[in-house]
């Protein structure tokens, strides 16, 4: 299953196995199960420290259990752990076999240190790219803690699963069979939601810091080149992100970003962090700014205030929120919004295999989702508001080329229908004639653009009619100090390497403003 250079490269991460490995495979007569049999008999032969074992004792099967040999430490895969779970599989593989993982030992000391039996599940599709984060993270966790196990489960290949848990988005985790979070999760998340002290124990260590000389708020690609550009010129420089990567992290095919073909928004957003990482940054991440305390002179101190209640100061900021995914806006969407209502195709596509689903939004996201539903769902309806798809022309090509899609121009949809539990159709109205139609369906994906987060500096900083922060072309805001980057200002064109190359571009302008402070503002910023 796996070419000669991915089996090199895997035995060469295989060599820092340090404790023997037992692949412990439940299997039945299926193709699937096959498949497995293969993949882990093809790992077992690159290490003299990997053997196979069939047990045939899980109910799911084909499913397989990456076990260190005489212990209780392990995971379970449901599935064949390719795509983008193989990265999960190839950790899994370390970590049991006692690789040491490259978190935070502050971090990995609170995973040991969790009391209580918690049972993971979590429901993935092999194209999630946020899939793999939460696997890995809640894989981590049951290698550090006895009391921890966790089962990825492959959503597709268990549709009566996904069916009568009601999965619809993924990646889904259950916690002792109740469900515990959706979407994508780092570590830290996780352990903070299972420990109750975490976040005041975050918002004092965040409290103590001193004032930075520039503070990053958002950690998209306009964040991370700003915090670089900053950090190369020897001043003090922080971040605060709720996430970092942004909605980069949620981007399966990247081809535009200029001297990289191809690449994923996933490992871009690895490169970015690592990036960073290579110099002095105080990266203080999953935080959520919530409030902005502007200087009450210039060249004094902004406040940020954190949804933790930490307040951090710094003498100029560099506002970098980005955007978020357009709602339609109608009465359901929020109702079923993972029940049949999803935004990220890529992640939840296979979901919906062999049904019926409707893409809304006739742009190029709009247009490259319904190429992509269209060879996993069994027919895709395209809703679009304008007389006329507005998407790239080679991508209309395409789309008019698959005989199960079809498009509906001039239509305002007017509600999401369902039972209770889930989507079952949707309701438009033709705005030629105002006539009302409904479609019956299992799911809708909704891609009609992009919403500025700037709901907390509204009154605060001047934004447009659209909610974006009104910037001139050095990134400078209307309040001295302050300056603004990405998809989150006035700059047309919301573009990753427009975005990285703004935020460089903010804090050369923040830097160049600090320097032409009065003498007795740079010496207080130099004490």
């Amino acid at each position: 299953m796996l070419d000669a250079n991915l089996k090199q490269q895997l035995q060469t991460y295989m060599a820092n196995i340090t404790q023997p490995v037992e692949l412990v495979m439940s299997l039945d007569d299926s193709p699937k199960s096959r498949e497995l049999d293969e993949l882990a008999t093809e790992i077992a032969a690159l290490s003299d420290k990997v053997s196979t074992v069939r047990k045939d004792d899980d109910k799911r099967r084909p499913s397989m259990v990456i076990r260190r040999v005489g212990t209780d430490i392990g995971v379970r895969f449901a599935g064949i752990p390719l795509g983008h779970e193989f990265t999960s599989l190839v950790l899994a593989l370390l970590q049991v076999g006692g690789h040491p993982s490259k978190a935070a030992q502050e971090l990995l000391e609170q995973v040991r240190n969790l009391d209580g039996d918690y049972a993971f599940e979590t429901y993935f599709s092999l194209s999630c790219q946020n899939c793999p984060d939460v696997v890995q993270a809640l894989n981590l966790m049951a290698v550090l803690n006895p009391r921890i196990s966790h089962t990825a489960i492959d959503g597709a290949l268990f549709q009566d699963e996904v069916t009568n848990r009601k999965v619809m988005a993924v990646p889904m985790v259950f916690l002792n069979g109740e469900v515990f979070g959706q979407g994508r999760m780092e570590l830290e998340q996780i352990v903070a939601k299972l420990d109750s002290g975490a976040e005041a124990k975050a918002a004092a260590k965040i409290a103590a810091k001193g004032a930075f000389d520039v503070l990053i708020v958002g950690g998209g690609p306009a964040g991370a080149a700003a915090a670089i550009y900053a950090a190369r010129k020897g001043i003090n420089t922080g971040i605060v992100a709720e996430r970092f990567g942004g909605q980069v992290l949620d981007t399966m095919g990247i081809e535009n970003f200029i001297s990289v073909s191809h690449t994923e928004g996933p490992k871009l957003v690895a490169q970015l962090e690592q990036h960073v990482k290579d110099y002095d940054v105080d990266v203080m991440n999953l935080q959520r700014a919530e409030k902005l305390i502007p200087a009450t002179t210039e060249g004094g101190l902004h406040e940020v205030v954190l949804a933790n209640g930490a307040h951090v100061k710094a003498r100029t900021l560099i506002l970098s929120t980005g955007a978020r995914w357009r709602q339609m806006g109608v009465p359901g969407e929020d109702e079923y919004r993972n029940r049949g209502v999803a935004y990220c195709p890529h992640c939840d596509g296979p979901l919906y295999k062999g049904k019926r689903v409707a893409v809304i939004g006739g742009g190029n996201s709009g247009v490259e989702a319904a190429i992509d539903l269209a060879g996993i769902v069994a027919e895709v309806t395209l809703i679009e508001f304008d007389s006329q798809l507005r998407a790239d022309a080679v991508l209309q090509r395409k789309l008019n080329s698959l005989p199960n899609v079809r498009v509906i121009v001039s239509a305002l949809s007017t509600e999401v229908n369902g039972d209770g539990e889930k989507v079952t159709g949707l309701s438009y109205k033709d705005r030629t004639t105002d006539e009302l139609h409904h479609i019956p369906l299992e799911g809708i994906f909704v891609q009609i653009g992009l919403v500025p987060n700037t709901e907390w500096l509204k009154d605060v900083v001047a934004l447009s009619p659209r909610g974006e922060i009104e910037i001139d072309a050095k990134g400078a805001t209307n309040i001295p100090g302050v300056f603004a980057a990405g998809d989150v200002t006035t700059v047309p064109y919301k573009q990753i390497i427009i975005a990285t190359g703004e935020g460089s571009k903010a804090a050369l302008s923040a830097f160049d403003y600090m320097i032409r402070l009065p003498a007795e503002q740079s010496e207080a910023l130099a004490a």
